[in-house]
């Protein structure tokens, strides 16, 4: 049992050692092909279409789905599909990306020479520069490899993850020549949590209007408890006349009062509260008053306009019921 575990181990790692080769070598092939290649995908102006058969087919799915959330639309045909009725999809506005290592996949050479007829620019990946599909296409990027990881030499492993690496160079690419930010990318992916974190603002979420807790300086701890009670923030906001911020009453607050025998029918809330307290703007990211909450190890934040007067407020339970943390 222990020479099978470490026999496992040494696979593993063999594995991993020619696989980080393969993209090891890939540094140098990024030159003068590889600029053409995005300069041709980038001026596309219709769809850059992925196609590869087999292993070369499922890495060429994720490439497209690379492309398509970082600002290059993209979508995945299957060759043998596309000789029967799905080369409909493709017109002469898009760029194809045709992946094979061989570069003899014949399914491929068939729809390569419809290609031609359409006009449509062709960029290849293949790990056979003098095959005919390198040949025929408008840029070829070379992407071969010095062996398999499988010890057989015959699955496809280590030139499908070459492949798959030059893909996302590509991706990449394209998505800092266009200026593609990450809202951008948020806006792709509105319903995951990079989305909600890159999207919601601090004023999707917080308490306004009759909702938010907050007390006079001049008020007594028990006026304070029945504010926090009644609006259940596990805090309250002290506000001068003209409602700007003088400091915050929490929860820690009031246990550290009782903690010191505090009279709380008499004592004023501007005694124990929190002063100076951090604030937020609204127009700021959700994502950001959570750092900001993180690092000072603080659970609610008040919300002010520019003249520093309260206009809202939320706690960390908001920021998880909203999927920011």
């Amino acid at each position: 049992m222990s020479s099978a575990k470490e026999n496992f181990e040494q696979l593993g790692r063999t594995v991993l050692k020619i696989e980080a080769q393969a993209i090891n070598e890939l540094i140098a092939r990024i030159d003068e092909r590889f600029t053409r290649a995005c300069r041709c995908l980038l001026a596309c102006k219709g769809r850059i279409v992925v196609t590869g058969m087999g292993k070369s087919g499922h890495i060429g799915n994720k490439i497209a789905a690379t492309l398509a959330s970082t600002g290059s639309p993209a979508f995945f045909v299957h060759p043998a599909e596309a000789s029967h009725g799905d080369l409909g999809m493709i017109t002469a506005q898009d760029v194809v990306l045709a992946l094979s290592n061989s570069g003899e996949t014949e399914e491929l050479l068939v729809i390569v020479r419809l290609l031609k007829r359409l006009n449509v620019p062709l960029i290849a990946l293949t790990g056979q520069p003098d095959s005919n599909l390198a040949r025929a296409a408008t840029v070829h990027i070379d992407v071969s490899v010095a062996q398999e990881a499988c010890p057989l030499g015959l699955a496809p492993t280590a030139s499908t993850t070459a492949t798959l690496a030059m893909g996302d160079a590509l991706a990449v690419a394209l998505l800092d020549a266009r200026g593609f930010s990450s809202t951008d990318f948020a806006f792709s992916h509105p319903g995951g949590r990079l989305g909600r974190r890159l999207l919601v603002h601090v004023e999707d979420i917080m308490c306004t209007g009759e909702r938010i807790p907050w007390n006079m300086p001049e008020n007594t701890l028990a006026d304070a408890l029945i504010e926090m009670t009644g609006k259940s923030l596990g805090m309250t906001v002290i506000v001068d006349h003209e409602r700007r911020v003088l400091g915050v009453f929490t929860d820690g607050d009031l246990r550290r009062a009782l903690a010191r025998q505090t009279d709380i029918r008499s004592v004023q809330i501007a005694e124990l509260m929190t002063a100076p307290c951090k604030t937020v703007t609204s127009g700021i990211l959700a994502a950001e008053a959570v750092h900001l909450m993180e690092t000072h190890k603080i659970f609610v934040l008040p919300v002010v306009d520019k003249d520093d007067r309260l206009i809202g407020a939320f706690n960390m339970h908001q920021l998880l019921q909203a999927g920011v943390v």
